[in-house]
């Protein structure tokens, strides 16, 4: 699973990044961004061949669903089941969106901790999870958008520590990913795929990213910890 990121550039850098139109949401880095929290997500418009940046709450609410209650079980689908999942089937199919970052958590277990590791593509450079988006009405009558980051089996990076990874798109599947008119689920889930685990670095880094309210550069630097543990990655 994905239950941690992080996207620690200015939105001006995002913009150029993801060739997105100029972004007018408030948006500040994150180090420790967490469920439920508003996310920029990218979206094409479906229109005209343009990348809107905009920001939604991560944690799907389908848009047939009576209360907003499920939402922090769905920050994460499945990749091998999203096309027949009921409230991830037709986003798969309809509402796919990238989810920039620039780094993802994952806790291992230890004897006496649950240590939490960064993982980072090309020493944390910018990337895009595949994600998926859905709009739902309360019952005030207000809408709120809402996104899910799909998973898939890990790479050798990431199964030292996880049993699941988030998907990462290749940057030349990201036209593909977005375009509204492409809604064959086969061809879609191509896509999905294990990261190239040459790409990829993990690093152990500070207990303080569990406690959400910590959200700095501490959070995501490289720590030390025990030998039996820095054997893992040797």
């Amino acid at each position: 699973m994905c239950g941690r990121y992080r996207l620690s550039r200015r939105k001006q850098l995002v913009e150029e990044y993801f060739d997105t139109a100029q972004w007018d949401d408030d948006w500040s880095p994150g180090y420790n961004i967490a469920p439920t929290q508003p996310v920029p997500v990218i979206r094409q418009n479906p229109k005209e061949p343009i990348r809107e940046l905009s920001l939604m709450r991560w944690g799907l609410i389908p848009h047939w669903a009576k209360n907003a209650s499920g939402a922090a079980s769905m920050i994460n689908a499945r990749s091998e089941t999203a096309g027949t999942k009921p409230a991830f089937r037709d986003p798969l199919k309809f509402r796919r969106c990238l989810i920039p970052a620039d780094g993802f958590y994952e806790w291992k277990r230890t004897a006496t901790i649950k240590q939490p590791y960064c993982f980072e593509v090309y020493e944390g450079a910018l990337f895009a999870f595949a994600g998926l988006w859905d709009g739902w009405k309360s019952a005030e009558g207000e809408w709120v958008k809402t996104c899910s980051i799909l998973t898939t089996t890990p790479n050798t990076v990431t199964s030292a520590v996880h049993d699941r990874m988030p998907v990462i798109l290749d940057s030349a599947s990201y036209d593909l990913w977005l375009d509204p008119g492409m809604t064959n689920v086969q061809v879609i889930s191509e896509m999905l795929n294990p990261y190239d685990a040459q790409s990829m670095r993990c690093y152990p880094v500070s207990t303080r990213i569990n406690h959400v309210a910590n959200d700095d550069e501490e959070c995501t630097r490289p720590v030390v910890i025990a030998d039996t543990q820095d054997r893992l990655f040797a």
